[in-house]
């Protein structure tokens, strides 16, 4: 069980949480019992996160890092939740090499729905760094870079497709220059 950003829940869900993770059962208002004792609850949280941010900056995660985590964590959750809690896991910030391998997954999204015109994107490396350095937010991570691959190329590639200057069956070079995409069709080009 998933609890993505466990610290913005409301009160009465830690409640049960504690009653999960001791029991090992669910009881609802009218005495139904969910059986939890085989399932597997983790959660994730940003608590802590500007620690771990600056310690990327730095290179490395030292206990002062994990120490630091820790203390946030304690201000914010209940001692008798953070008891039942197996184990806290840190995960380093991400890099602009993780971001590029991120880019790469949602660019193979794209043009798998591409596919269906017989259109493949072909992405100059320097664009994947490009976009790798300007999806990541500190605080955010690779969240905002989905929002800006569609900004900076699915719009401008759709509004080149509706325009007739792509063509069914093209490969589209996306290449950088003067920090702006462009694009160079290859009708014809396309190879599945």
């Amino acid at each position: 069980v998933l609890l993505d950003e466990v610290e913005k829940a409301h009160p009465d869900v830690f409640n049960l949480l504690l009653q999960v993770l001791d029991d090992g059962r669910l009881t609802d208002s009218q005495g139904r019992t969910v059986d939890c004792r085989n399932a597997i609850f983790i959660m994730t949280s940003n608590i802590g996160s500007r620690h771990i941010a600056h310690a990327a900056g730095l290179g490395e995660m030292s206990e002062s890092v994990r120490e630091s985590v820790m203390t946030d964590l304690r201000q914010h959750f209940r001692p008798e939740f953070l008891n039942r809690i197996d184990e806290v896991v840190l995960f380093r910030a991400l890099g602009l090499e993780e971001v590029e391998a991120i880019a790469g997954l949602l660019i193979q999204a794209l043009n798998a729905r591409l596919a269906s015109k017989r259109i493949r994107l072909e992405l100059d490396k320097k664009v994947y760094g490009w976009l790798a350095d300007r999806g990541l937010d500190p605080v955010y991570g690779a969240r905002p870079l989905r929002r800006f691959i569609q900004r900076e190329i699915e719009t401008p590639l759709a509004k080149e497709i509706l325009a007739g200057k792509i063509l069914d069956g093209s490969l589209v070079k996306v290449t950088l220059n003067k920090n702006q995409v462009a694009f160079e069709s290859q009708a014809g080009g396309f190879s599945g």
